[in-house]
């Protein structure tokens, strides 16, 4: 493919992303159990990718002109399946040489040893037989296929064996299916003598010697271990819906009989079963993914989640923000860890106050979530002042705290509205379950707007109060990068802003008057919004650098966010490099955008950060005709320059005016640009080039081999809002 081409595929560049995830499970500098880690996300991140990319790839094969139709990029659905396949099929047999040939042996000389059922004594087998009798055996379905039995339902990213059968003295081989359970954990602890050791055997191994108890009398000519995959690529257009809810749980239903996209097996698996296999799922064999390893990498997280400290990161304990330190003690029944003192003589102040005397902006999962943006909901719902708390809810976690603070709060008479994404991809289920009970508690739930998914992360609190012009109400709001998800808030970089600007809080009052009423070109002062004012707000402030750049003013972009699709923006960068406008973008997935082709985007230089935790913030800085960083203009928020954001869903992106905020953004980006620890540069042809510490740099900087999290926590200890780890 030629680099003058102006953008990079989507789906090829999504697959570099996970090279760069795979990547981590062969560095050395990453603890042995972590390694393990990774290569269980970079399978589930593959069952992603082929559940909604490759899913929707073949349906537009097969219902927009057919394999001949062209992408973007010129390339041909066809020939883009085939290279998705070539991809796939390279980076899945350096997977597995990783696990077989660094990490097994790895883990064993750890003392952590898988053992194959055919390695294990008499005895040993005879103990973990006696184990599968009572545990397993008894949940094990057969199910054969013949005249009187049709083929079983096999459901997604299920694990099963296929099996040919044959009566005593039969030719005749009949098809069988055994599901390997789910509600079983998938490596069986063995007995050990080495207290000091854990030993293992795979579930499926241990099934696989035990099958024929399943078909007594009967001979079993072949056992082909193989696993589904299915499309979640359903059309969500929703114009024409009566009812939202009942529009999901619909789709639910239809994603769980969709088509099949993929069947995975080993190398020596039965060409016969997989005919029968893939002919019932009608797939081809193009579909079929053989490789070494596991059949479910996913499985390994069992193995990276033992307590073996020796062999993963320490781990991280938050900062407490100096901003948010001293509160009054507050009591929602649910017990705290490290909760900020309150003064020896009593309660101090609230965290209303403190938000009151300036903007906090926090960042995550270095500073504490649980003692920020938990404690902002959870002091609402039991303040007597407080009248109404309002919030969005894309995805949060199974115990959400924030579903707990809002019925908490609707029990106390408070005036509750909560937004519910019901069409969180892959989280539909568990919001329409949150939706229910905040519905059953009287918060007062809506879903959006018609034809637009909510992605924007905003909460706002109205508090009765004394104003400067005497009793009166004033709001206060969090703006954030990522979700309300305390448990992703440990592993996930995000960025959040506590204000009480009475402009800002207005543009969110309307931000919510739009998402749960029906409002139409609502006009905001600061907030950009997403579609109304967005995409335009992004368009001028680049059209801005250019004009810079042009009349000799210095001229700079600097962007960090998750993905780079959009291709109108994309032109606009373009259009800004060759006018001379200096752009760097940090973009942690995949980026259609091709820099440093010479008259084309020579000035653009984009890097990926891979390492402990996920860069999930988005930070937007435009130098504004200045030299000073802290002139320019500072914004974050939830979208990233994809059409999606821009045009199909609720998104909000916030100013950052306060001096101590802004000198914090600037740190995180200047920290993330000079990383050589975790970092990629992309290449124009669309591949990457990991970077790689100067050996001559200070140490402890992120030119050297310093650990990137302590680093961005000392920039972070530099800031007023700062005080010791809690």
């Amino acid at each position: 493919m030629p680099v003058r081409d102006e953008f990079i595929n989507r789906d090829l560049s999504w697959l570099a992303f996970n090279e760069r995830v795979l990547a981590q499970t062969t560095d050395t500098r990453v603890p042995l159990l972590e390694r393990v880690k990774f290569l269980a996300i970079f399978s589930t991140n593959l069952d992603e990718f082929f559940m909604k990319r490759v899913g929707l790839l073949k349906l537009r094969i097969a219902s927009r002109g057919g394999a001949e139709k062209t992408t973007h990029e010129g390339i041909t659905l066809g020939r883009l399946r085939q290279e998705i396949r070539r991809r796939v099929i390279e980076l899945q047999t350096r997977q597995a040489d990783c696990w077989i040939e660094e990490l097994l042996p790895a883990l064993s000389r750890a003392g952590i040893h898988i053992r194959r059922y055919s390695d294990l004594g008499e005895s040993r087998r005879a103990k973990i037989d006696r184990w599968f009798n009572t545990n397993v055996f008894p949940i094990l379905t057969p199910l054969a296929v013949d005249p009187s039995h049709r083929f079983p339902f096999i459901s997604n990213l299920s694990e099963n064996f296929g099996l040919l059968i044959s009566g005593p003295g039969s030719t005749r081989r009949t098809f069988a299916r055994v599901k390997i359970p789910g509600v079983v954990p998938r490596f069986v602890p063995l007995e050990t003598d080495d207290e000091d050791a854990h030993e293992f055997i795979a579930l499926d191994d241990l099934i696989a010697h035990n099958l024929s108890r399943l078909f007594p009398g009967l001979e079993i000519k072949d056992v082909t271990a193989f696993r589904v995959t299915r499309s979640a690529a359903l059309d969500e257009d929703d114009e024409d819906a009566d009812d939202i809810m009942e529009q999901v749980e619909d789709e639910l239903r239809k994603r769980r009989f969709a088509d099949a996209v993929r069947v995975e097996a080993h190398p020596d698996a039965s060409d016969e079963v997989l005919q029968v296999v893939t002919g019932q799922l009608g797939l081809d064999e193009q579909d079929v993914y053989q490789r070494r390893g596991p059949l479910e990498y996913a499985d390994l997280l069992h193995i990276a989640s033992l307590p073996r400290p020796d062999l993963r990161e320490t781990p991280w304990r938050p900062i407490i923000p100096k901003a948010l330190r001293d509160l009054a003690p507050i009591d929602d029944g649910r017990p705290r860890s490290g909760t900020p003192r309150g003064d020896a003589d009593g309660p101090s102040e609230t965290i209303f106050e403190r938000i009151r005397q300036r903007d906090i902006l926090l960042h995550h999962p270095y500073e504490s979530f649980e003692h920020s943006v938990e404690r902002f909901i959870s002091e609402a719902a039991d303040d007597p002042d407080v009248l109404a708390i309002k919030q969005t809810i894309y995805r949060t976690s199974p115990d959400s705290p924030f579903v707990r603070s809002l019925i908490r709060a609707a029990e106390n008479g408070k005036n509750v509205a909560c937004l519910v994404e019901l069409r969180a991809r892959f989280d539909e289920q568990r919001n329409v379950t949150f939706a229910r009970q905040l519905e059953h508690a009287g918060v007062h739930v809506a879903y959006g707007v018609l034809g637009l998914k909510t992605h924007c992360k905003c909460s706002l609190v109205v508090r009765r109060e004394h104003t400067d012009e005497g009793p009166g109400i004033r709001a206060y709001a969090h703006i954030g990068t990522g979700n309300y998800h305390p448990r992703t808030a440990q592993l996930y970089t995000d960025l959040g802003l506590l204000t009480a600007d009475p402009v800002l809080t207005s543009d969110i009052v309307k931000v919510f008057n739009t998402l749960t009423g029906h409002a139409a070109d609502q006009q905001y002062e600061k907030l950009i919004v997403a579609p109304g004012t967005m995409r335009r707000a992004f368009e001028d402030a680049i059209d801005r650098e250019i004009e810079h750049a042009k009349a000799g003013k210095p001229a700079r972009i600097f962007a960090k966010m998750n993905q780079l699709e959009d291709r109108a923006i994309t032109r606009r960068l373009y259009e800004a490099s060759n006018a001379g406008v200096t752009v760097r973008l940090v973009v942690r997935g995949f980026c259609c955008l091709r820099p440093g082709v010479e008259g084309l985007s020579e000035n653009i230089r984009v890097r990926s950060i891979i390492g402990r935790f996920l860069e999930h913030s988005r930070i937007y800085h435009f130098a504004d005709g200045s030299d000073e960083p802290l002139e320019g203009r500072f914004s974050i928020g939830s979208a990233d320059w994809m059409y999606r954001n821009l045009n199909a869903r609720v998104e909000a992106v916030a100013p950052v005016e306060d001096d101590a905020a802004r000198r914090r953004l600037w740190s995180i980006l200047d920290i993330l640009w000079r990383d050589r620890f975790n970092a990629w540069e992309l290449n124009p042809d669309g591949t990457y080039t990991r970077l790689q510490p100067d050996p001559d740099a200070e140490p402890d900087t992120p030119e050297s081999s310093g650990t990137f999290a302590s680093l961005m926590a000392d920039a972070l200890s530099q800031s007023p809002y700062h005080t010791e780890q809690g």
